[in-house]
């Protein structure tokens, strides 16, 4: 099969990553920060050294970041920390599930609301149409990077100098985002949410929260956390307060390895090259009369995915008959109803094409041939 659905997840991971989890599981087996014993302590370590790869490669206290089992948990615990009675949150309408469910959920109790903002063609349509929305009760904006639909890139940085100027917080979901372009919490960004297993090409089961501490969340789960055991109250301190119970100790040393994968290689090269495949993707397809494709042509507003559909048949069916001839795409609506009701796609789904820089350009060659076969 050859993989092209690295927007839900990067595969193949790197070697680099593989190593890392084997070593994680035959040589860290003590529980970290549960014991004062070699092994646990040589495993707290490990836990640490990633931990200080991850503030690096985002810019923050290493303290403030926490591993988190995904994106979705780690927005869960911004949203819902920042929901308090009467509180109101503006999200876009290009948002994934991930956010968007949250927030709704959040909305059918204390008096909590929140509002959808049209993004727009230009930077400032979408920061006017955000701003035009925000009210005396606004606790939070909190919206996507980069659409997982479309590959639409917000004006994050503009969107957080916003939020500064009217002393709100800025909450990011970097899930399509992270390890593909640049970001940081020196961005402006308060609360930045990120997954482990897409663009950091660390394992499944992981993902990241980090805070620059300026707004406390209350938490929604309490536990254990190997410090403060004969207080009843959860822990004050970061990153404890949100790390109840054993960490995902292989996937986190793991993804440390994957953040070195990433930082090796460079973003912007990664980015150029996912780039170039998407562009000869569609430059191929938009002379198919039987393709219908969202946008002709790769640029700076998008990140390297590719929506498409094959005229006169539903988009899961056609990632059917894609993945029988050996390539694996998704079809659907990819967890983001706000997005397909914005494409008007929410009867079809759409194709997705999302390379990694494990693909090469025989293979969307290879793709471009098998879908002039279904096309006929």
């Amino acid at each position: 099969m050859i993989y092209f659905d690295n927007a839900a997840t990067t595969f193949p991971k790197p070697p680099i990553v593989a190593n890392a989890m084997y070593k994680a599981m035959t040589q860290y087996g003590g529980n970290p920060g549960r014991a004062g014993h070699k092994l646990s302590m040589n495993t707290a370590e490990a836990i640490y050294n990633a931990r200080e790869k991850c503030a690096e490669f985002f810019g923050a206290e290493t303290e403030n970041v926490v591993f988190t089992l995904n994106c979705t948990h780690a927005l869960n615990i911004a949203i819902k920390g920042l929901a308090t009675a009467n509180a109101h949150f503006i999200i876009s309408d290009l948002e994934h599930n991930a956010s968007a469910r949250p927030v709704h959920a959040a909305s059918k109790e204390n008096n909590i609301t929140y509002s959808v903002a049209k993004t727009g063609e230009t930077v400032s349509e979408t920061i006017r149409a955000f701003e035009s929305l925000i009210n005396t009760r606004t606790k939070a904006i909190v919206c996507t990077m980069a659409s997982n639909v479309t590959g639409k890139i917000l004006p994050f940085r503009e969107i957080a100098a916003l939020c500064k100027k009217k002393g709100i917080c800025f909450v990011l979901d970097a899930a399509q985002g992270a390890g593909v372009i640049p970001v940081s919490m020196d961005d402006g960004v308060n609360i930045l949410c990120c997954p482990g297993h897409k663009g950091l090409y660390g394992p499944m089961g992981t993902g990241l929260m980090l805070t620059d501490a300026k707004y406390k969340l209350r938490t929604f789960t309490e536990g254990g956390t190997g410090s403060n055991s004969r207080d009843l109250e959860q822990p004050d301190n970061l990153p404890d307060r949100f790390e109840c119970g054993t960490v995902n100790t292989a996937g986190i040393i793991a993804l440390g390895a994957g953040i070195d994968f990433v930082t090796e290689k460079k973003i912007t090269r990664i980015h150029d090259y996912e780039m170039n495949l998407c562009e000869m993707l569609i430059n191929a397809l938009k002379k198919n009369p039987k393709i219908t494709l969202y946008f002709d042509k790769m640029d700076d507003t998008r990140v390297p995915l590719v929506p498409f559909n094959i005229i006169g048949t539903d988009s899961a069916t056609a990632a059917n008959s894609l993945s029988e001839a050996g390539f694996c795409l998704r079809g659907g609506f990819h967890c983001a109803f706000l997005a397909h009701k914005k494409m008007n796609t929410l009867n079809t789904g759409v194709i997705r094409f999302a390379p990694s820089v494990f693909n090469n350009k025989s293979e969307v060659q290879a793709l471009i041939k098998a879908v002039g076969k279904l096309t006929g």
